[in-house]
């Protein structure tokens, strides 16, 4: 079972191996693949009625012998292949996420991750992928992107997730099998509202390193003396939000 995210907004457009090969003349198919018959061996072959994509065929036991598969070296394999679940957990309050994503420089990255890194960054559009695991009851507090669309698969657990706008907080319950959505730029926040953890596997429209401001920074990040004339309140009082620890 595999969770798949592509990088268009436009309508996904494949074309598979089985397609191509009968949208070629047999002629042509029989002068580049110069197989035994000739084009009389090419013209043995019947399209199915169900897309072999995803219906694999009934007697595949008779069809396929002794398939093997050699691993190719970590140079290679690491351009396109990433032990997400393996990989390092950094932890934030209220859950913990895992990434697959580029780093400037590599920062806190192994030899094979700096692989996976690069060749991300090497394409112009590409996904930084995540999970996050956010506990019982915990929070990803109000945070926005400023260099991605975020999309999202609920694996396990239940939640809210909340877009905050100029005016407007559109709030929504999610579950086992839901996808959220995103856009850049859009503050959002997911919190876990069941006994058990919430866990999402998530996709950013992005292969460069990702840029995202939360709440308690831009907060912590404003003057105590502007926040005041905001909010009419004593300057005094913002001493009240605790800072994290450095």
């Amino acid at each position: 079972l595999f969770v798949l995210f592509f990088t268009t907004h436009e309508e996904l457009q494949t074309l598979d191996v089985d397609d191509a090969f009968f949208s070629t003349p047999e002629d042509i198919a029989a002068r580049a693949l110069k197989p035994q018959g000739g084009v009389n061996f090419i013209r043995t072959f019947k399209k199915q009625e169900e897309d072999q994509t995803v219906n694999l065929p009934p007697n595949l036991d008779e069809l396929v012998r002794n398939a093997t598969y050699v691993q190719s070296p970590d140079n290679l394999v690491w351009q396109y292949f990433y032990n997400l679940k393996g990989s390092a957990e950094y932890p934030f309050p209220g859950g913990v996420f895992q990434w697959a994503r580029y780093r400037i420089n590599g920062t806190g990255l192994n030899e094979t991750e700096k692989i996976f890194s690069e060749s991300l960054n090497k394409h112009e559009n590409t996904l930084t992928l995540a999970t996050l695991r956010i506990f019982s009851n915990g929070l990803g507090q109000p945070h926005f992107h400023f260099n991605a669309n975020e999309m999202g698969y609920v694996i396990s657990g239940c939640g809210q997730a909340g877009v905050i706008l100029s005016g407007v907080t559109s709030n929504f319950n999610i579950g086992i099998g839901d996808v959220i959505f995103f856009p850049v730029g859009t503050q959002h926040y997911i919190k876990s509202v069941c006994d058990e953890d919430l866990l999402l596997v998530l996709a950013y429209s992005t292969g460069n390193q990702l840029e995202t401001l939360r709440m308690k920074d831009y907060f912590h990040g404003t003057a105590d003396h502007i926040l005041a004339q905001l909010f009419f309140k004593e300057q005094a009082e913002f001493k009240k939000f605790p800072r994290a620890a450095k």
